[in-house]
């Protein structure tokens, strides 16, 4: 018995140690992203523009990383929260596990580096080299063009810097883990697109503007890639559930009945005053899509979204919107 004990505390202490070795080998692997350049960007009053454009309208960084007014239709941003963070997103919204919507404010920013900022924008890791968790959509943002990139960065500097400390994320096993293997290797810089060309110029917009994140129906938890834009992805509200519209040009369930100008006049309806103040009870029905900063997209741009998208294949899926919480309750 002495000896069974003496080699089973012996295997113990081996596993220990194998365990050990393989926890900081993986940790010191990933996240697997090149350094960050030593880049510094010319802030150019051009770039400037091109970046208050994008960040506001078009990937609409300012979206997440600001406070929203959810009385009101759309949750339009606080003004003066321009960057600050700080959102919850937790168990509750079906996320294993804590994550903070960081601060991108000079306050928060302010050490980083043009070459750091760029990495975590198109690759997924911050200042450190530790992961970013994916809401941050570096996946669709690594197809930045080069310029438009810089042009981001160079806004983002112009910030207003907000103090607000943000605190460390906290995933649940294994997440924390599958975290780390997740970011992008790198970021080949990209061409500008000629809005002449209209085609790749639209696929550009849809994909930094990240419309499929939300549109493409998820199956166990990864976007069903077969339906892509159908809409139909399920969003837990604290008053009911909201599912993102099919965008497809399918005729019936989609936007195929829709001209081009009834698409724009969707968008641009939501950018008067009056629209970006439309109130809204706790327990009625709200969306996450951010009216009111894609409403300030150019009418070219928002043309080019709607010829893109009348080229993909038109799938059949009809989505129920909203259901709230008093319906899910009765089933």
């Amino acid at each position: 018995m002495k000896g069974f004990l003496k080699y089973f505390g012996i295997a113990v202490v081996v596993a220990a140690v194998i365990l050990a070795a393989g926890f900081i080998y993986f940790n010191s692997v990933y996240p697997d992203v090149e350094p960050a350049k030593d880049i510094k960007i010319e802030l150019t009053p051009e770039r400037l523009e091109r970046g208050k454009y994008l960040v506001n309208h078009v990937s609409v960084c300012i979206d997440c990383h600001s406070e929203r007014d959810w009385t009101k239709y759309s949750g339009p941003v606080k003004p003066g929260t321009e960057g600050k963070g700080g959102d919850r997103i937790d168990e509750s919204m079906g996320l294993p596990g804590v994550v903070y919507i960081r601060n991108i404010t000079p306050y928060a920013l302010g050490s980083w580096t043009d070459g750091e900022i760029i990495r975590a924008i198109t690759s997924g890791v911050n200042k450190d080299g530790d992961a970013l968790f994916p809401i941050m959509p570096y996946n669709f943002l690594n197809n930045l063009s080069e310029e438009d990139l810089y042009s981001i960065v160079a806004y983002l500097r112009t910030l207003k810097p907000i103090e607000n400390n943000i605190p460390d994320k906290e995933l649940n096993f294994p997440l924390n883990f599958i975290e780390k293997t997740l970011p992008l290797k790198t970021y080949e810089p990209k061409e500008s697109v000629k809005k002449s060309d209209t085609f790749n110029y639209g696929k550009y917009l849809v994909t930094i503007a990240m419309c499929s994140e939300c549109h493409t129906p998820a199956v166990e938890g990864k976007p069903d890639m077969l339906r892509q834009f159908a809409g139909g992805n399920e969003f837990k509200f604290p008053s009911g559930i909201l599912r993102p519209a099919n965008i497809t040009p399918d005729e019936e369930t989609g936007i195929g009945s829709w001209t081009k100008e009834e698409f724009i006049a969707k968008f641009k309806f939501y950018n008067s005053e009056e629209a970006k103040n439309i109130p809204v009870a706790k327990d009625e029905f709200n969306t996450i899509m951010p009216w009111t900063l894609y409403a300030g997209m150019t009418e070219e741009d928002l043309g080019a979204i709607y010829d893109y998208l009348r080229t993909i294949a038109p799938v059949k899926n009809k989505v129920t919107k909203w259901t709230p919480n008093k319906e899910i309750a009765q089933k």
